[in-house]
């Protein structure tokens, strides 16, 4: 169980550092902001689940994303679980974006919010490596 944990941490760190370089390219045209988009679903689709195998380590159940979240509060293990919801929202907008100013809204919370949001959790579980 810590073996896969290890290995989803590494995952996310690696999913991350991309999110960021995209992040930190000056989004010039639409394709920029679909990648930082694309980027940060297959984030959070990590973050979710470390948050759940973190859980399962410390024996606490969590299946679905809103579960995750709300259990990974309780426990310390993310700080703001409300924003955390609102990224679970819009994480799921993303899948079925068509309106351009949404895309540019949820990438302006991206860079504003929910990268601190996951360089948050990167920090708490980095106790779960040694």
């Amino acid at each position: 169980m810590k073996e896969r944990m290890i290995e989803r941490l590494k995952d996310f760190k690696k999913a991350l550092k991309r999110l960021e370089e995209g992040i930190n390219i000056e989004p010039s045209n639409e394709i920029i902001i679909d990648g930082v988009i694309q980027r940060f679903e297959f984030t959070f689709e990590l973050a979710w689940k470390l948050v759940k195998d973190c859980l399962e380590y410390e024996g606490i159940e969590a299946k679905s994303p809103r579960s995750a979240i709300r259990e990974g509060f309780k426990a310390g293990i993310i700080s703001d679980g409300e924003a955390w919801i609102e990224m679970l929202v819009d994480r799921n907008k993303t899948s079925h974006i068509y309106d351009e100013e949404e895309a540019k809204a949820i990438y302006n919370k991206i860079k504003s919010l929910y990268l601190d949001l996951f360089r948050e959790l990167e920090n708490r579980v980095k106790k779960y490596e040694g």
